[in-house]
């Protein structure tokens, strides 16, 4: 489905499916952001409350816990946003 980290193909190449016409904008990174950023805040939140680690150690952990979850949840979130496309608005994507 997809050719690079976030880029569609022209096409589905196990059904055929025209892909050029599907349009999920910024909405996955969105709502990613949204959800992803508050579990990190409150997980945040715990571990000052609990542990009360210096600074430092919340200014290593936090980035290296979010940026890989991020990029790794953006591609499965497209996806099920073209599918949702496919599902609710076909005539837009051209069926």
């Amino acid at each position: 489905m997809f050719t690079g980290l976030l880029t569609l193909r022209p096409a589905c190449p196990d059904c055929g499916l025209d892909l050029t016409q599907s349009d999920t904008g910024d909405a996955g990174a969105v709502g990613l952001i949204m959800v992803l950023g508050a579990i990190v805040v409150i997980l945040a939140f715990w571990v000052e409350f609990r542990f009360e680690p210096p600074l430092w150690v919340h200014a290593i952990l936090w980035p290296s816990i979010t940026l890989p979850l991020a990029i790794l949840l953006m591609r499965p979130m497209k996806a099920a946003l073209v599918a949702l496309q496919f599902r609710h608005r076909s005539t837009e994507m051209g069926l």
